[in-house]
């Protein structure tokens, strides 16, 4: 027997995934086409607005049983050497292009998280549409957050410098589900980059 809410199901889990961080100061330069690096995905928790879905049958699995396992351990001594914290702003606007137009990302969150071998195998996982674990907490120290305005701007300050992976997602009106856009950027103290959250 088929699950009564299939993509619910899909979506909740789509949406847990896709919240992803990617943002840093001083952009040198911005990939708009893709990246050659999978970017970041940090898990930074369950969405604001939970999705309304009858409890999972005992053949079902969780939430938590359904995402794929890690196979990169979290590399403490690599994020040691990262700076949480620095100068740099980040602005932009998240967006969705799709056949009947651009949808506008208003009200959804926007992440900046470094580039690390760690983030880029939850990155890729995302893009492939599979939640994977949890991030370390160690590693979400370091993962920079907000939320677009209804028109789906957004703008981080106090960014640290380095390479970075900005994500965020849209809801797709076409087939109710989220769609998510990551983006590598490349930020400098003092710098003041912009971005078009888009695909």
């Amino acid at each position: 027997m088929k699950a009564p809410y299939p993509l619910l199901s899909r979506r909740f889990r789509l949406a847990v995934i896709a919240i992803l961080a990617l943002l840093i100061t001083g952009c040198q330069s911005v990939s708009t086409t893709g990246t050659s690096r999978a970017p970041e995905v940090i898990d930074i928790g369950e969405p604001d607005t939970p999705i309304e879905q009858p409890g999972p049958r005992d053949d079902q699995p969780t939430a938590d049983q359904a995402r794929v396992p890690r196979e990169i351990p979290f590399p403490a001594d690599v994020y040691a050497q990262l700076p949480k914290s620095g100068s740099a702003v980040l602005s932009g606007r998240l967006t969705l292009n799709t056949p009947a137009g651009p949808v506008i990302g208003g009200g959804e969150t926007v992440s900046v998280a470094p580039i690390t071998k760690y983030s880029a195998e939850a990155a890729a996982q995302a893009l492939a549409g599979r939640a994977v674990e949890r991030a370390d907490p160690r590693a979400r120290e370091y993962t920079h957050t907000t939320r677009t305005d209804t028109n789906g701007y957004f703008q981080l300050r106090d960014l640290p410098p380095g390479d970075f992976y900005v994500s965020g997602t849209v809801v797709d009106p076409a087939s109710g589900s989220r769609q998510i856009v990551i983006k590598e950027v490349t930020l400098r103290n003092g710098g003041h980059s912009e971005i078009q959250l888009s695909r």
